[in-house]
């Protein structure tokens, strides 16, 4: 007989990539997870998880298992929030899942504020290079910025942000003056590898020039944004980066906007919400308190600054 106890318990196994990861969620030791898992399956008679290849993958059995096992925790988590309504309270376990860099500028002063408002919350921030790939599913709140793929979820605007062509003026002192992004082709140019996206193809727009693109042979690319734009503020060459990214560093003068007429398509800041979390109590109070501290947008005012730059 499989109780609700176990449900849960399999929930948290089938969303992890290893069991010493469901150990961690579980605030267990991976034993504890593989002796439970043994004594799971030795009850229904059938293997659930397959450990024969790398990470963890379910059975056809264990995955209609992890089907009812969300049917559950979608149950206690509504009961949950129904009745924390009728108190005013705001209760249960936030997931949110960010861009490493956002996340860890814009995404977790908002989590600290929240948490402070709202004691009954607990709260996971998980930061990724790529957070709209496979965590989707498993948390409440998923930030992303660029393009979307074909996603069914609720997708909400937070902020816009524009992208950037730019370099370092010591780069730019020392070559060719560039006119068109066709002399692209004869520069230095950075790229973050990131998400599946064509990184080589840059596309631009010009207001009565119509759009182009070039198709560039990156010098040095990375998968750590960070990275990339300080490289470009090394004068390594020219890279695409955010504006969220960089406003500071071409108001401070450590970078130019290269081809100001011609812009790079832009990649708005959104959250993406699975269907069966946007009716949490937590996750509406959550999206209002971080939609308010990205409006107006912290990077078009004059005195933004990065905390940890700022002396």
């Amino acid at each position: 007989m499989i109780t609700s106890e176990d449900l849960l318990f399999f929930n948290v196994v089938a969303n992890s990539m290893s069991l010493a990861e469901s150990a961690r969620k579980l605030d267990v030791t991976p034993p504890a997870v593989t002796q439970r898992l043994r004594a799971l399956e030795k009850r229904v008679g059938m293997r659930l998880v397959d450990r024969s290849g790398r990470g963890l993958s379910l059975t056809d059995e264990g995955a209609l298992v992890a089907a009812h096992g969300m049917a559950v925790v979608d149950a206690i988590e509504t009961l949950s929030d129904t009745l924390a309504s009728r108190r005013n309270a705001v209760s249960g376990h936030l997931r949110i899942v960010a861009p490493h860099g956002f996340g860890r500028l814009h995404v977790a002063p908002v989590v600290d504020a929240f948490a402070k408002a709202h004691p009954g919350v607990t709260v996971t921030l998980d930061l990724s290079d790529n957070p709209a790939a496979g965590m989707l599913e498993s948390s409440d709140v998923t930030v992303h910025i660029g393009p979307l793929g074909p996603l069914d979820q609720i997708v909400t605007t937070l902020a816009p942000n524009r992208r950037i062509l730019c370099a370092s003026p010591e780069y730019l002192a020392g070559v060719s003056p560039l006119r068109s992004p066709a002399d692209l082709m004869r520069h230095r140019c950075l790229v973050v590898r990131e998400n599946a996206e064509d990184v080589t193809l840059w596309r631009f727009r010009h207001a009565s020039r119509g759009q182009t693109t070039v198709r560039i042979h990156p010098t040095m690319s990375s998968n750590d944004g960070a990275v990339v734009r300080e490289w470009v503020i090394a004068g390594q060459g020219i890279a695409i980066r955010s504006e969220w990214d960089v406003a500071g560093d071409l108001a401070r003068g450590r970078l130019k906007q290269v081809l100001p007429s011609w812009e790079p398509p832009a990649a708005a800041v959104v959250a993406m919400l699975g269907t069966r979390h946007g009716r949490s109590a937590r996750t509406t109070a959550f999206l209002t308190s971080l939609r308010q501290s990205l409006t107006p947008p912290p990077w078009r005012q004059r005195d933004f600054a990065e905390p940890s730059r700022k002396r």
